[in-house]
């Protein structure tokens, strides 16, 4: 019994960690930088920028601190999911899977498949950079204690695909996330 608990063990200790992206015979970690990961994977299909502004201190003295998100998109085909890798700073610090990839990116726009919670990077790998892009920039300020304050980017963008016919389609995305999707007559 004590021989098989080992080897169970051995076998825990020697698998990599679950959320450890593979890309091709090479592993990125929690804490990597970004320059490793792109070593690793190559260059992501599409990057998405955030800030966040977190203050701390009292109200006499603060210590303001700007924090840069970036979220990398890699697609790797059709038979697999895409994944976000999100960078704090430089570091990997989350990786989420999506949908399914695409074979070629921007080719396989379904418009019933532009909806509410797909990402950005799943909004391109899907139907491509959109005709044009409106940014529309905000900041939320939050307290969360008499000693900690954080400050979000809050980017509302319309993205506008024309696909040829009477209508345009506007994707309005929030933070890099579609919140809705209408269609307007040229």
């Amino acid at each position: 019994m004590t021989r098989y608990l080992l080897i169970a063990l051995l076998l825990v200790a020697a698998a990599p960690a679950a959320h450890a992206l593979r890309c091709d015979s090479n592993l990125t970690h929690s804490g990597d930088f970004e320059y490793q990961v792109r070593e690793r994977c190559g260059e992501p299909f599409w990057v998405d920028h955030h800030t966040r502004f977190e203050a701390y201190g009292t109200e006499q003295q603060q210590l303001v601190r700007e924090v840069q998100y970036n979220s990398w998109y890699y697609n790797f085909g059709a038979n697999n999911f895409m994944v976000r890798l999100t960078f704090r700073d430089g570091h990997l610090v989350n990786e989420e899977k999506l949908g399914r990839g695409v074979d070629e990116i921007g080719v396989s726009c379904d418009r019933a498949r532009i909806g509410r919670g797909m990402t950005s990077g799943e909004l391109v790998a899907y139907c491509g950079e959109p005709a044009s892009r409106y940014e529309q920039p905000a900041v939320i300020a939050r307290r969360l204690s008499p000693v900690y304050a954080e400050q979000d980017d809050d980017n509302r963008e319309e993205w506008i695909y024309d696909f040829g016919e009477d209508f345009v389609y506007v994707a309005t995305l929030v933070n890099g996330t579609v919140n809705g999707v209408v269609r307007r007559r040229r």
